[in-house]
């Protein structure tokens, strides 16, 4: 089988820079328990992050593989070019829908197949205060994309028990950053990372509402809060990353490891704000630092650790991450098997179906970053 290579090129990414976008910085003091974020000039970062994926079990058959590239351009993400070689059949295809891009490959059953792609990147911390009213540029989104973020998903329904909770949770509130900042804080206050779930979870919200069971992981409380903004009219959506290089804010559970991404995976929120646009949140990272940064769990918001990130997270993110796609329900281009409530991971089929994404090793991918230094 010939090896194949390709480079395709984002060309629009390149002129989305926003001047005095802040950022962040660590201020740290003797004690650990000291840390808090304090917003700066933003500064780009340019990362290219490698994933390879070998299906040594691929008993001999025909089999497939999607890997997810990043397809955002906006004032925090540029997505550059990706280069790719396998020794299979390779293109670059989209989900049709929200833009999800991935590579796709299929392999003859007279190869062991092996798939590569390298993506470059750039990134930058964000942060909006909502509390101030001072006008900052940001792109105004068009009513169509604002309804199309209010819309219900298979994972995401706006009705039943799902409004019920919004309703309750915002009530009394006016404004739409006075329900997000409800909706944040309920999420927080309610939902709890669950170290036992598998993957980033599965976002089933009415499923977790139902049984009362709000644990799980980024996309099981992210996707809440999603789910119940946009039950009350306020569009949201999830975006699915991943973590590349250390936190600049000292917290070990917000790091990335560059030289094996595997797990590193994290889907953050945006809520838009018609004073302020698209806006960061991230109430799963919160859950995180309370349950995990520590020896003990930790349960109250105004701790000395956690009121740093449940403080910025409403609002910020920091440009250690990067995003591959918002998209809800793919359907991946010559899959065989169902949609995916999202596509964050490698994903691998072969003649006994879909393999397990959660279980890199069953099919061996391995996923690495590189920062690139100007």
């Amino acid at each position: 089988m010939t090896l194949v290579r390709r480079s395709l090129l984002k060309g629009a990414a390149a002129a989305c820079a926003l001047s005095g976008v802040p950022g962040f910085a660590l201020a740290q003091t003797s004690s650990q328990a000291a840390r808090r974020f304090e917003p700066q000039a933003g500064q780009w970062r340019t990362f290219e992050v490698t994933t390879r994926v070998d299906l040594a079990d691929s008993k001999g058959a025909a089999s497939r593989v999607w890997l997810p590239v990043p397809s955002i351009n906006s004032d925090w993400q540029r997505s550059l070019e990706s280069n790719f070689s396998s020794n299979g059949t390779s293109r670059m295809v989209s989900d049709g829908t929200d833009g999800a891009r991935m590579i796709y490959t299929e392999f003859a059953a007279s190869v062991t197949p092996f798939v590569e792609v390298t993506s470059r990147v750039q990134t930058q911390s964000r942060f909006v205060d909502i509390s101030k009213t001072t006008a900052h540029a940001f792109t105004r989104e068009d009513t169509g994309t604002l309804r199309y973020y209010t819309r219900a998903t298979h994972l995401l329904p706006t009705d039943g028990i799902v409004r019920t909770t919004a309703l309750k949770a915002t009530q009394g509130t006016k404004t739409d950053a006075q329900k997000a900042r409800a909706i944040y804080d309920w999420v927080v206050a309610n939902a709890w990372r669950e170290p036992k779930t598998r993957g980033c979870g599965e976002g089933d919200i009415k499923a977790m509402l139902e049984t009362g069971n709000l644990g799980g992981k980024c996309a099981d409380i992210n996707a809440l809060f999603v789910g119940l903004c946009r039950s009350v009219g306020v569009p949201a959506r999830d975006v699915y990353g991943i973590r590349l290089v250390p936190s600049a804010f000292g917290y070990k559970e917000l790091s990335g490891n560059p030289a094996s991404l595997k797990g590193a995976q994290h889907c953050r929120a945006e809520v838009y704000l018609q004073a302020h646009g698209w806006v960061a949140m991230d109430p799963a990272d919160v859950a995180k630092v309370m349950r995990l940064e520590t020896p003990t769990w930790i349960k109250r918001t105004d701790d000395a650790v956690v009121q740093p990130v449940y403080n910025r997270l409403f609002g910020g993110w920091e440009g250690n991450w990067m995003g591959w796609n918002t998209a809800h329900d793919l359907a991946l281009p010559g899959s065989k098997e169902d949609r995916l409530g999202f596509l964050m991971y490698p994903v691998a089929e072969t003649v006994d179906g879909r393999a397990d994404s959660y279980a890199p090793d069953t099919f061996k991918y391995q996923i690495t970053a590189r920062e690139i230094k100007a």
